[in-house]
């Protein structure tokens, strides 16, 4: 296979050629047939070097590189190991016109310049040097599922085939299974203790055949695309018999699957051709058939895939020229249609779909497959629906009486003229109310009349004048034109109801898609109820052969799409089902039309999934920026002050006084104890994360609590001042916990709160007690108030205080772990008043 090189640009460099050979498996002769080549275009003149061959031992092989120039390889050190790869600048500098590289799919060692060889070839392809590599089919990224089925083996080298399809020529390196075994067994493939576990495994004579059946697939795909573009690139529209394929032309009437199965049957019998099924639809969105008894889309693609058609759609007015354009696009040799349903009469005036094919076709052959619906298609009526029929024949019978005694009374003061009429009046109104049959009894019955009762010779049945003739013809032409159209109108209206019924109902279906929280379960429950099914589903396939239940509503699921009363597929491997009834084929037609909203309702909750995803890592990250931020900053500073103390304490040479030394060991107690409070508040944050807080609540005082607090030597109690009266009623907390909460809270506002007092106050509300930890400071506007309690936040973000800005939101963690609540308010006359509530714990009656 091969195609014209490309360049970069009109005045750009050359772009060089890759020639791939591919084989099946290991040992077919790959590199030998690539050695080969080089050698031939050396003989030729060419200057060929070799960039990377891998002989694997192989002495024959190994001799045909004597001759040729060989580049020496890149040497990578891995971990102590040295490992050799493809020289890329080696290469450019050297600047050949042809390189050998091997093993195409091979992945590079680490720290080389690309991850994966074939982007080393890419780069000496972009500076116009020619390079001729090798691959092996098992390497074929869109294959490695199919071969490690086959061989049970999972390749974890392998190229996208988009690069070997890119290629300029690709050879296939073919060799019998047997061949390819007894070469291995002459151990001229693999060392001699290798040989029979490798024949027992991998290279067993089915493993070979299913993969060399692949690469024969593989390569005749893309000959195949290699014709067809160049097909395209010369404007040819006659077909190439280079293979057999089959076009079979469905219309979705109920002779559809017997088409199909004798396609499949010619072919199997044309050397199993290809067979492609095609279904034209009008550019009105019609098939070219009727459909109300006949196979619905679903169920045709379902079928095609039975006989291993694949199924296509193209839209034309003119069938038989749509057909056909689709069978010489596709280079097809046969087509096959069904003979037509329509009456001889209608045949005698237009020959029909398969009779203009034929006389199109060319050199097409086109096969006319008779089915038992062949034969006069069914005549449609021209009247209007049964409901109007009660209506319309009594209208017949007295509307023309009614003209006729309205006549007979006026006949002295009327002319004929004017009873003509009142008989067309009363024909136009029955066709109005009841239709076409009970119009054509008003114009007949009406015609009797007048010429009887009204028409000189009166009260014969005699025609003298013509005009009478004329007359009553008329009214039958009219009766026929009022009822057809009518009748139209009727439709249309009815259509028209039906219209506005399914848009009503598609809006419904829209607006619950577009709700903000999950739509797919309440859309499938509103497709259940407008449809009247028992169940509706959305299923996915799961692996190569189950299916899974993404969303459903209803009691008891399919658990496949075989098994549901309607099935339609809205994206691949993505079918919404329902069961409990088979719907009509308008019904199937606004069933496909609401899984669109189906798929939509699903890509919304995965893109709402994702979302939230993202939203997560990325608080993730933040959380993680400020904790390194506000880690790395406070952690140094009571780090550095305890270095600074001990080392000066340590200082042989410097002489300090008692006080001195005193006040060095304060700097060290103070600064550990500030690293003793930061790594408590970390820890505290992550079980709080972890949802590792689980609180012992027991009766408590708030007096001892915040006595304790206060005395735990972490805030400066001299600052102070507890209003806290000794009989209020305890509270329901944990003690350790609820003593953490009081100092974090009295620490945050000893640090932002100014240099004004701290008051601690409590009281008793009903159920719970509250304690007020008020500062005078600045304060904080009440749209902040909420960062307050988030992680790693400070007054405005400053680190002018210390602190990493946990405190707070430890201290809400903790007392929503409790059953309280922590909030914050403004302070009469400035600052912040924190509020710490809990709930009182009960009194035990006295007995």
């Amino acid at each position: 296979m091969s195609s014209p090189s490309a360049v970069s640009g009109p005045s750009g460099p050359r772009r060089g050629e890759l020639r791939i050979h591919l084989g099946a498996a290991p040992g077919v002769g790959k590199t030998y047939a690539a050695l080969n080549e080089a050698r031939r275009r050396l003989d030729r003149g060419t200057d060929v070097v070799v960039g990377l061959v891998e002989t694997h031992g192989r002495a024959r092989t190994a001799e045909l590189l004597e001759g040729l120039e060989v580049l020496p390889r890149k040497v990578i050190d891995h971990r102590g190991t040295e490992l050799t790869e493809l020289d890329v600048d080696a290469v450019l500098a050297r600047a050949p016109e042809v390189c050998v590289v091997d093993e195409l799919a091979h992945s590079c060692a680490p720290g080389s310049r690309h991850a994966k060889r074939w982007e080393d070839v890419e780069e000496l392809l972009a500076a116009g040097i020619d390079v001729i590599s090798t691959v092996n089919v098992q390497h074929l990224e869109s294959l490695g599922d199919v071969v490690e089925r086959i061989t049970g083996v999972r390749q974890r080298e392998t190229i996208p085939d988009a690069v070997v399809r890119a290629a300029d020529q690709i050879e296939l390196v073919d060799i019998t299974p047997e061949a390819l075994r007894r070469r291995m067994a002459h151990g001229n493939i693999y060392r001699p203790e290798k040989i029979d576990a490798s024949l027992a495994n991998y290279f067993r004579t089915g493993n070979l055949i299913a993969l060399r059946e692949l690469a024969l697939l593989w390569v005749a795909d893309q000959v195949d695309v290699a014709l067809q573009r160049h097909r395209h690139d010369e404007g040819t529209e006659e077909v190439w018999e280079a293979r057999e394929r089959v076009v079979v032309a469905v219309t979705g009437g109920p002779e559809s699957a017997t088409v199909m199965r004798r396609a499949a049957r010619i072919a199997r019998r044309a050397g199993s051709a290809d067979l492609l099924c095609v279904l034209v639809l009008r550019s009105d969105g019609l098939t070219t058939g009727p459909r109300t008894q006949g196979t619905t889309g679903v169920e045709l693609r379902r079928l095609a895939g039975d006989v291993g058609a694949s199924f296509h759609t193209v839209v034309g007015d003119d069938v038989p020229g749509a057909l056909l354009d689709f069978a010489r696009a596709a280079n097809a040799t046969q087509l096959v249609l069904g003979t037509s349903r329509r009456s001889r009469w209608a045949r005698a005036v237009d020959p029909g779909i398969g009779a203009r094919t034929i006389a199109q076709s060319g050199t097409i052959d086109v096969h006319l497959v008779t089915h038992a619906e062949a034969g006069p298609a069914p005549r449609r009526r021209l009247s209007l629906p049964a409901r109007r029929h009660a209506f319309g024949w009594p209208a017949a019978v007295i509307l023309p009486v009614v003209a006729t005694v309205v006549g007979v009374v006026l006949r002295e003061s009327v002319d004929l003229s004017t009873d003509v009429v009142l008989f067309f009046l009363a024909t136009v109104v029955t066709a109005m109310i009841g239709g076409l049959a009970p119009a054509l009894v008003a114009a007949l019955g009406g015609g009797l009349l007048l010429n009887v009762f009204l028409t000189p010779p009166l009260y014969t049945l005699s025609v003298q004048e013509p005009e009478n003739a004329f007359a009553i013809g008329s009214m039958v032409v009219v009766a026929l034109l009022v009822a057809a159209v009518v009748d139209r109108a009727d439709r249309r209206a009815t259509q028209a109801a039906a219209a506005r019924t399914e848009a009503a109902l598609l809006t419904s279906f829209a607006r619950v898609v577009l709700s903000r929280s999950d739509p797919l379960p309440k859309l499938l429950e509103r497709v259940r109820e407008a449809f009247g099914l028992t169940t509706v589903a959305l299923m996915e396939r799961s692996g190569h052969a189950g299916w899974e239940i993404t969303a459903c509503t209803g009691d008891t699921p399919c658990t496949k799409p075989a098994e549901a009363d309607v099935d339609v597929e809205i994206d691949e491997g993505v079918h919404l089902v329902g069961t409990g009834r088979t719907l009509t084929a308008k019904e199937s037609a606004l069933f496909a039309t609401v899984s669109g909203q189906a798929l939509l309702a699903l890509r919304n909750r995965r893109m709402a999934a994702e979302a939230t995803d993202a939203q997560r890592r990325a608080d993730s990250a933040g959380m993680r920026t400020a904790l390194l931020s506000a880690v790395g900053h406070d952690l140094r500073t009571p780090l550095t002050a305890i270095k600074a103390a001990a080392g000066s304490l340590r200082d042989p040479l410097l002489h300090m006084s008692t006080a001195d030394r005193q006040e060095l060991l304060a700097t060290v107690e103070e600064s550990a104890d500030r690293l003793t409070g930061l790594v408590d508040n970390l820890l505290d944050s992550s079980r709080l994360a972890a949802g590792g807080v689980t609180p012992v609540s027991a009766p408590v005082g708030l007096d001892e609590v915040v006595a304790a607090a206060l005395a735990g030597g972490h805030v400066d109690a001299g600052r102070v001042v507890v209003e806290v009266a000794e009989d209020l009623p305890d509270v329901m907390a944990d003690a350790g916990l609820a003593e953490r909460v009081v100092a974090n809270l009295v620490d945050n506002a000893l640090r932002h709160g100014g240099d004004g007092p701290v008051a601690v106050r409590a009281s008793a509300y009903g159920d719970r007690v509250e304690l007020r930890v008020v500062d005078t400071g600045p304060g904080v506007p009440r749209k902040k108030r909420d960062r307050l309690f988030a992680p790693f936040q400070q007054l405005g973000d400053r680190r002018a205080a210390s602190g990493v800005g946990l405190g707070l939101h430890v201290a809400r963690g903790f007392t929503e772990a409790m059953g309280g609540t922590l909030d914050a308010e403004d302070t009469p006359g400035g600052g912040l008043t924190l509020v710490l509530a809990l709930p009182a714990a009960r009194q035990a009656v006295p007995v």
